[in-house]
Formats: C-alpha cells, sequence, structure tokens
C-alpha cells in the first residue's frame, strides 16, 4: 500500500499546536475592507482555534 500523502493546501491553511489543538487564520480580510469599520478589522488579527468537528477534518487532511 502507498504512504498517505499530506494535502498540501491543508498545511499552508491549519496549524497545529503541541497539544495537538489546530488554529487557522480567520476568513475576510483580504478584500474588500473600505466597508469594514477598523475593530472588525482589528478583530479579524491573529490565528483562531477551530470547532471540534473542523478540527477532526482538518488531521485529517494534515495525516502524513
Amino acid at each position: 500500500m502507498p504512504k498517505m500523502k499530506t494535502k498540501k493546501s491543508a498545511t499552508k491553511r491549519y496549524k497545529t499546536s503541541a497539544t495537538g489543538i489546530v488554529k487557522s487564520t480567520r476568513a475576510g480580510k483580504a478584500h474588500l475592507n473600505l466597508c469594514k469599520s477598523r475593530k472588525r478589522k482589528r478583530n479579524l488579527r491573529g490565528t483562531a482555534v477551530l470547532c471540534k468537528p473542523e478540527q477532526k477534518r482538518a488531521r485529517r487532511l494534515l495525516q502524513a
């Protein structure tokens, strides 16, 4: 049986912490930022922790 390959798109989107929590960047910051408030854009910075079902799906994509 061949080796399982990691989905490369998933490695670019998700990062795992040392404890196994999957994090990703928040959506909605790429364009059309003029109409968004300063507070809204500031809150979109940094990384967000994925919910449990999404973490399970992301881990499956990240398996090597």
